[in-house]
């Protein structure tokens, strides 16, 4: 071999040596890019995970759910009273977060597609706002409502008190931030609107203690109206008031009168169905209390017969019901001898009444309204069963938390959408709630976080699973897919 051809094959190899190393670092470079470029995990590949994922700061981002029930994880000391569940150890925390894409324009509105005209059942659930305005945040717990769970519909609270805390000054800050978000993701959105703020309320209560209605209604009329034209075609349902046959909800000098708070829900719902006659008006839930002192609370069907005969069925769409559980299943009835002897809180067993029992609060409600000649429809604007079996401890006064697992939250649940599904007069009904554990960081004294579907360290109850099955089914059966 000469040395002009040494040379030659020497700058060969040294050129094939030099063009494999470039085109490996374009190879990585292309996968570096596409990896960066897309979610870690699309919904396509949902069924890996359960856990909701935390970016770092106060809230997730999404929450990606799995197949099979998965249990949180287990408290430090067991409930002595707690239905053992034999069921695997939760899925660890996914390294990263997933984000929803935020740069989708906001669309403009569109019409409203008229849900008043809807008559099949439908699902939604009470979502608290990512409490740092982050768009991202809010995008993925509305991302897990529509896509995960499967539901078309999110429930938020609207406190007039803070909306409009000065006559005329209105902070429309949670609501600018909390629609676009729901409209990206394709969901309808009910709002309940409660708590008139200090300057509006009667003469001789304490807005500082207790909250109620406003003095002059034509004061809500003019906040409706506001909302109303902010966000025209972007509501769809909402909410007059809550649980009105109790003192704190409903603080008057006039006492708890069904009869003004019909007065108020006939000019709401006079100013809503000239705004846009296409949102479902719901009226107020009131409390599945046993409490009947006209002081405190009046009885819930007491409380819905005066409703009725004041003519509230003649100013709504649908009529408001809540049932958050206690330690007793939603199938039974009241009257029907149902007992748990390992239960440590023994309300619905020593002393029996309708209001312990999800079936017989709505079967009530709905003989009364039907008694009355009427069809109006139901809303369950809040319902759902606690448990503390991942959890520190309950607050006092939610004994039955302790008396609930895990696995006895996701049945009731199923138990509970079969039995509104089937009933014939259910036409919505949102779950208590998808995040308010996290938002409170889990703290055992808050009274939401035992209802909360996400658990400790993200992790997502058995009922997140059971109720996204149970949706599946039912939509692909009735023909809402």
């Amino acid at each position: 071999m000469t040395t002009q051809q040494s040379k030659i094959r020497k700058q060969v190899r040294t050129f094939v040596l030099v063009w494999t190393f470039i085109t490996l670092m374009m190879g990585m470079a292309t996968f570096l890019a596409i990896y960066f470029t897309y979610p870690l995990i699309s919904p396509q590949q949902e069924d890996g995970l359960n856990v909701a994922l935390n970016t770092g700061g106060s809230d997730p981002v999404v929450v990606i759910p799995s197949n099979t029930p998965l249990p949180a994880t287990a408290t430090a000391t067991p409930l002595p009273t707690a239905t053992p569940t034999n069921t695997p150890e939760p899925t660890e925390l996914a390294p990263e977060p997933t984000e929803i894409p935020t740069e989708t324009p906001i669309p403009s509105p569109t019409p409203t597609i008229p849900p008043v005209k809807e008559t099949r059942f439908e699902v939604g659930i009470q979502v608290q706002f990512s409490l740092d305005f982050n768009p991202g945040n809010q995008d993925g717990y509305y991302y897990t409502v529509k896509e995960n769970l499967g539901m078309d519909w999110v429930k938020n609270q609207v406190r007039w008190e803070y909306y409009e805390p000065q006559r005329g000054q209105y902070d429309w800050s949670v609501l600018d931030f909390v629609l676009p978000s729901a409209e990206r993701m394709g969901l309808k959105t009910m709002l309940s609107i409660v708590a008139a703020p200090a300057w509006a309320r009667e003469p001789g209560v304490d807005p500082n203690t207790t909250h109620g209605p406003p003095a002059d209604p034509q004061d809500f009329v003019r906040f409706l109206t506001a909302l109303l034209q902010r966000y025209p075609q972007r509501i769809h349902a909402i909410e007059v008031w809550n649980e009105m046959n109790l003192a704190r909800e409903w603080a008057s000098p006039r006492g708890i009168r069904a009869d003004d708070y019909v007065a108020l829900l006939r000019e709401a719902y006079r100013t809503i169905k000239a705004l846009d006659p296409n949102i479902i008006v719901i009226s107020g839930a009131p409390s599945n209390t046993g409490v009947d002192d006209g002081v405190t609370a009046v009885d819930d069907f007491v409380y819905v017969e005066r409703l009725i005969r004041a003519g509230a069925l003649d100013h709504m769409d649908c009529f408001g019901v809540h049932h958050n559980g206690f330690n007793m299943p939603p199938l039974r009835r009241w009257n029907e001898g149902y007992n748990d002897p390992t239960a440590r809180f023994r309300g619905p067993f020593d002393n029996p009444h309708h209001s312990w029992s999800f079936r017989s609060t709505i079967e009530g409600y709905a003989q009364r309204i039907r008694g009355a000649g009427r069809t109006t429809p139901l809303c369950m604007t809040e319902f759902g069963w606690p448990s503390s079996e991942d959890l520190e401890g309950y607050p006092r006064g939610y004994e039955f938390a302790g008396d609930n697992t895990l696995a006895e939250q996701a049945q009731w649940m199923r138990e509970a959408l079969d039995l509104m599904a089937q009933s014939g007069y259910m036409r919505l009904a949102f779950v208590w709630n998808l995040n308010y554990g996290p938002q409170a960081g889990w703290n055992k004294d808050n009274d939401n976080v035992i209802y909360s579907l996400i658990g400790p360290n993200w992790q997502f109850r058995p009922a997140f699973d059971e109720i996204r099955a149970w949706l599946r089914d039912y939509k692909a059966r009735v023909g809402l897919n």
